[in-house]
């Protein structure tokens, strides 16, 4: 993550500092910073609050303004991160009937470190009964000589709802991308919906080729989840072509779930796909 300030404009006047970050991992360190930060949403019968923001390494959090009973964060980079030997997490709890999204404020950026040892990022989500969450940040870039292993770990609740959106772009411009794997988890009520494993970049064989990106260096996913998630319909192929990219909607085993995957020449291009994807769900 690299340091941006759109976010602070956002933060309510006279909030009292939640988020003040742990100084032990506010500096680098040979061996890579080890960093967690927390995200606690709650409702109190009326509104979603924030009982805890808990910053801490590269993890800089502001609550922002919305308009109605939900609650939103933005995450700002303190520090460039994930670098190689990094271990960095991010847990997010969104409580029974509590609404929250989270967003950040750039992409996320994972660059060569002083050790070659892989960078990890895991993200922790949980939504509780009737909750809802919608996990919507920028890319992820894996640039040339970093290495990065990037997981999720979703729970959630029986009646919760989830939007997540997950973007990746393998290599800045003009350069080739370093290696990146990632998995998501994701279990509903105590059962697993979800469990991908993707890897891109060299050592890996073939991730280039027809079979996986054909060229291709945007990759992403939106996963949708939620009581009313219509999954009676099989697999929707929403654009296809090897210039413009492609994705395909499809719903899953477990039901109650909608995945859209695409691929795409360009960052916007897959956000106008995933964008697409969306619209189909919400039958715009």
């Amino acid at each position: 993550m690299t340091l941006t300030a759109p976010l602070a404009k956002h933060q309510h006047p006279n909030e009292p500092d939640l988020c003040a970050a742990d100084p032990r991992n506010a500096a680098g360190h040979p061996d890579g910073v080890w960093a967690t930060a927390r995200i606690r949403a709650a409702h109190n019968g009326r509104v979603t609050t924030l009982p805890q923001l808990r910053s801490d390494g590269p993890f800089h959090l502001r609550r922002m303004r919305t308009d109605g009973n939900a609650a939103a964060v933005g995450i700002i980079g303190a520090m460039s991160a994930p670098l190689g030997g990094d271990r960095l997490t991010l847990d997010v709890t969104a409580e029974d009937r509590a609404e929250l999204e989270v967003t950040t404020a750039a992409a996320t950026l994972a660059l060569r470190g002083p050790t070659a040892a892989a960078a990890t990022y895991d993200v922790r989500l949980t939504v509780g009964e009737h909750a809802r969450l919608r996990w919507l940040p920028q890319p992820l870039i894996s640039a040339a000589g970093s290495n990065l292993r990037q997981t999720y770990a979703v729970e959630l609740a029986a009646t919760a709802r989830l939007v997540l959106r997950e973007e990746q772009l393998l290599g800045r411009a003009d350069e080739e991308p370093g290696h990146l794997v990632s998995r998501i988890l994701v279990r509903r009520a105590g059962h697993t919906l979800l469990d991908q494993h993707t890897a891109y970049g060299s050592p890996e064989p073939g991730w280039d080729g027809p079979a996986v990106l054909n060229g291709h260096r945007a990759v992403g996913q939106l996963l949708l989840v939620g009581p009313e998630t219509d999954t009676q319909h099989g697999p929707v192929l929403l654009r296809e072509g090897a210039k413009n990219g492609c994705a395909v909607l499809t719903p899953l085993a477990g039901g109650a779930a909608l995945l859209a995957t695409a691929v795409a020449p360009t960052s916007s291009v897959l956000r106008e796909l995933l964008d697409e994807a969306h619209a189909h769900v919400l039958g715009k």
